[in-house]
């Protein structure tokens, strides 16, 4: 297993491509008075490809991006890309940061800090991992079936122990990172201090028979909003190769696919203020050297075929809940209990699907409570 730094240095003549492809783009006539209802807004969506043409500094961008201590290792001939943030302090915790579709390693950029220095000296500090999953960014894209979650979960193991030494470690996901942590959880639970994650998954087939009543409205609210909002999951989970050829050969159906999602599941209505425009196109402009994000697609397929061990996580857990999370209407606690050993759940008025972008310094204080106490035990 070969762990090195790694610095990120896109070669000019991808660049130029990238420019190219933006400056010729074809885009269809809009619908009068189109707005974000029928999709992305096609002006939004315009002024964004111009910008990302003339305006968008990438070598700026990578100049930042160059600031935190980026490594690859490879670890069972799959190369997995993190970040590895130490803090001052000798006793800190080691905490995996895990991410998923269709954000990146930028969704928690401005968020390490506040775990590794933290404002106050005797508050609990965080040695950061932040791993990109197989075929995010610069980790490596499975070009073979069988790279799901169950597996994910095993070379992140691997990394955490084997490379970097931790024998336990403290765990943070959202979204596809949430359910390989959900994994590592159910496959090797002496690992883990603990985990903490963001919403919660809404589905279970089949149904228990014992739902509570507050449960059954639930998912009565959830099957609505299935049938508006996962046509998505359902084309990358069963024709991924299908839609692959369109993200990876045209910078503009790639962003229109990612920002319609940032734009339904975050907690805004104008997307350049809330996540900064600079910021958005850095994980759109990651996806498109990563191949217009073929390995986050590919996961939806590989996890539907093989969806991995299933049960409830023993492992002590914390759920934060954002009220404004648009991928899922907010779940009752008693459904969260189904999957997990519940043992800290904080209901959020604010934020969305990417917590550390959109709260950053009330979801730090969040992850600091739930572990402080655990430790303290």
């Amino acid at each position: 297993m070969h762990l090195q730094p790694y610095r990120i240095e896109i070669p000019e003549e991808d660049l130029q491509d990238l420019k190219r492809r933006l400056v010729h783009t074809r885009l269809p006539t809009p619908l009068q008075n189109a707005s974000w209802t029928e999709g992305t807004d096609p002006t939004y969506l315009r002024n964004l490809l111009n910008y990302w043409a003339d305006g968008y500094d990438w070598r700026q961008r990578e100049q930042w991006f160059n600031s935190f201590p980026h490594y690859r290792a490879e670890v069972d001939g799959v190369t997995l890309h993190f970040i590895h943030a130490k803090a001052a302090s000798p006793n800190a915790v080691p905490l995996l940061l895990m991410q998923g579709w269709p954000s990146s390693f930028v969704q928690v950029l401005d968020f390490i800090p506040l775990l590794t220095h933290p404002a106050r000296a005797d508050a609990l500090h965080f040695d950061v991992i932040a791993v990109s999953l197989p075929g995010y960014a610069f980790s490596e894209l499975p070009t073979e079936h069988g790279m799901n979650f169950a597996r994910v979960a095993d070379l992140v193991v691997k990394l955490m122990v084997e490379v970097l030494g931790y024998e336990r470690f403290a765990a943070r996901g959202s979204d596809q990172g949430a359910l390989v942590q959900q994994q590592i959880g159910l496959k090797y639970p002496e690992r883990l201090i603990g985990l903490h994650r963001s919403g919660i998954t809404p589905f279970l087939n089949p149904l228990p028979g014992d739902l509570t009543e507050e449960e059954k409205t639930y998912q009565q609210q959830v099957a609505i909003w299935a049938q508006r909002e996962t046509a998505y999951a359902r084309l990358q989970a069963q024709r991924p190769e299908t839609l692959l050829p369109a993200l990876t050969d045209s910078p503009a159906g790639l962003a229109s696919w990612i920002l319609e999602k940032f734009q339904r599941w975050g907690d805004t209505e104008d997307l350049d203020q809330h996540f900064g425009r600079d910021k958005l196109l850095d994980t759109i402009t990651l996806h498109w050297f990563a191949q217009g994000g073929a390995g986050s697609i590919r996961l939806y397929h590989e996890a539907a075929r093989d969806p991995g061990l299933s049960g409830r996580v023993q492992v002590p857990t914390a759920i934060a809940m954002p009220l404004r999370d648009g991928i899922t209407v907010p779940a009752p606690r008693r459904w969260a209990e189904r999957f997990y050993d519940v043992q800290q759940w904080t209901v959020m008025e604010r934020g969305g699907h990417f917590p550390e972008w959109e709260i950053p310094e009330a979801l730090a204080e969040d992850i600091r409570s739930f572990f402080s106490h655990l430790l303290s035990q």
